[in-house]
């Protein structure tokens, strides 16, 4: 199974966007998207952010988290 960890970025810079998820902050990769910006938050999988998601999309991912 994979599992893929939403978060909120925090800042962008040469193709590498650093992110916050559930205050554990790492650099990722953000070449796969073209419109991420601060604030936005993504889908990670394996030091990559594979896809745009909205708040409540962060939110569900949390709580299925909490479960495992």
């Amino acid at each position: 199974m994979c599992v893929g960890l939403s978060a909120r970025v925090v800042g962008i810079r040469d193709g590498m966007a650093l992110v916050d998820a559930s205050g554990a902050k790492r650099e990722i990769s953000a070449q796969l998207l073209d419109d991420l910006e601060p604030g936005d938050y993504v889908m990670v999988h394996a030091g990559v952010a594979i896809a745009k998601i909205d708040g409540d999309d962060d939110d569900e991912a949390d709580a299925v988290i909490g479960l495992l």
